[in-house]
């Protein structure tokens, strides 16, 4: 696949209304969790985008069928499935194929795991995933590749070392299958983990305690088909402020899941940046202060990103940028992940005024004039903040290893264009 760039002459203002695709954290767990059971699934609103592309093969590599119905609807029918060997080079491309393990072992009792790939932001453990399966009775063995097998899954009262998203959603499919009552505590309870629970409910399972970190599973659920549209993404939601922030435009985000939008509107108006709902719209104003709040004192003002309900760790680098923008000092601290800041030179290479503490923390000074910059784009999220700093600095940027952003966002470029952006993408798009 050759290489994607993005060219982008900034300083356009935009307008006009986008409906943001579904939420790419949903819908991997959702597809891999569609090979639970042997009748026809049909998912809606699924983004098409790499990493969901690299899931659908991997379905298929294990014998279920999965056919793109119309451009973002999917129907996948596991009617008989076997734990083949998982292509390495597919599971390379993606950590999502870790997500593989609960379904398989549920309907094969065995899965072999090649290493799992996917950004490169910091070590990300699986030890998580390994517990919470051991405790429903999975023996795993780790070598070149990780080994499980359970000829039979059983409820227990597992407990996780950490409220890992993945691990929780592992750990809630393989539940549904198992014999008996699984309380799931220190659970994950992110829109994307509460999506899939949603998704096991319409098949026909029965959970408790949906969105928050404790849930009660009772196994095994007699699992039929069904028809489920994924929720909107939040994290692109939230991406979508911050590019109306720093270009100063009237948005409208149609469609928008407000419910689910609380923390990250607190966090964008903490740099003076205030939305307003209208229905399922989320509007952002033209007219916004972009001056930064300060604590009660007059102390400088912390953004810092925990697990859910509170500032997600994947708007930090948006959140970044947008503060460069903004009049004031604030201090971000990103805690989960130790390579996610690194991208902050190239908005220094940019004109932006930030002291990176340590690998967790950054001070930003603003507003700061950007100007153009060849940049690279070293995971999906730091790669949507590149492109909105340069969306809105003078001049033009090159964005190189595009690859990483468009596995998060659906056609990105074509949509910011409808808008008013001016992005040329390199190759241009066939069809």
């Amino acid at each position: 696949m050759a290489p994607i760039q993005y060219i982008v002459e900034g300083g356009h203002r935009l307008s006009g209304s986008i409906e943001p695709s579904g939420n790419k954290n949903s819908a991997l767990p959702i597809i891999a969790a569609a090979l639970l059971t042997e009748h026809p699934v049909t998912l809606q609103n699924v983004p098409r985008i790499r990493d969901t592309e690299t899931l659908v093969e991997l379905v298929r590599s294990v014998g279920a069928s999965a056919e793109w119905t119309e451009r973002n609807t999917l129907h996948i029918h596991a009617k008989s499935i076997r734990a083949a060997d998982l292509d390495p080079e597919l599971c390379v491309r993606i950590r999502a194929s870790i997500l593989l393990a609960g379904p398989l072992l549920a309907r094969c009792g065995e899965l072999m795991l090649p290493p799992p790939g996917g950004d490169v932001i910091g070590r990300r453990r699986l030890d998580t995933h390994v517990l919470a399966l051991e405790q429903l009775g999975a023996k795993v063995t780790a070598t070149d590749r990780l080994e499980f097998r359970a000829p039979k899954l059983t409820g227990a009262d597992v407990f996780l070392d950490e409220p890992s998203v993945t691990a929780t959603e592992n750990a809630l499919v393989a539940a549904v299958a198992a014999d008996g009552i699984t309380y799931l505590r220190n659970a994950a309870s992110e829109p994307h983990v509460q999506d899939l629970a949603n998704f096991l409910v319409a098949l026909g399972a029965k959970i408790e305690g949906i969105g928050t970190n404790t849930m009660t599973i009772h196994g095994p659920a007699t699992l039929g088909g069904t028809t489920y549209r994924i929720q909107p993404d939040h994290i692109e939601v939230g991406s979508l402020i911050g590019l109306a922030a720093v270009t100063r435009s009237p948005l409208r985000i149609t469609r928008a899941g407000v419910e689910h939008l609380r923390s990250i509107r607190m966090g964008f108006e903490r740099l003076g940046i205030v939305c307003r709902v209208e229905g399922d719209d989320l509007i952002v104003p033209s007219n916004q202060t972009l001056k930064i709040q300060d604590d009660f004192g007059g102390h400088v003002p912390k953004l810092e990103d925990q697990p859910w309900p509170a500032f997600p760790a994947d708007l930090m680098s948006i959140a970044i940028v947008t503060a460069t923008q903004c009049e004031g000092v604030i201090l971000m601290f990103e805690k989960m992940f130790e390579s996610r800041m690194f991208f902050v030179d190239k908005l220094i290479g940019m004109g932006a005024r930030i002291v990176l503490c340590d690998p967790h923390r950054a001070i930003i000074a603003g507003p700061s004039r950007l100007h153009g910059a060849t940049l690279s784009s070293p995971d999906i999220r730091a790669g949507m903040a590149m492109l909105l700093a340069a969306v809105c600095a003078e001049g033009t940027s090159t964005i190189n290893n595009a690859d990483q952003i468009e596995r998060g966002y659906e056609r990105i470029e074509e949509r910011l264009n409808a808008l008013g952006a001016k992005i040329k993408r390199v190759p241009e798009r066939k069809g």
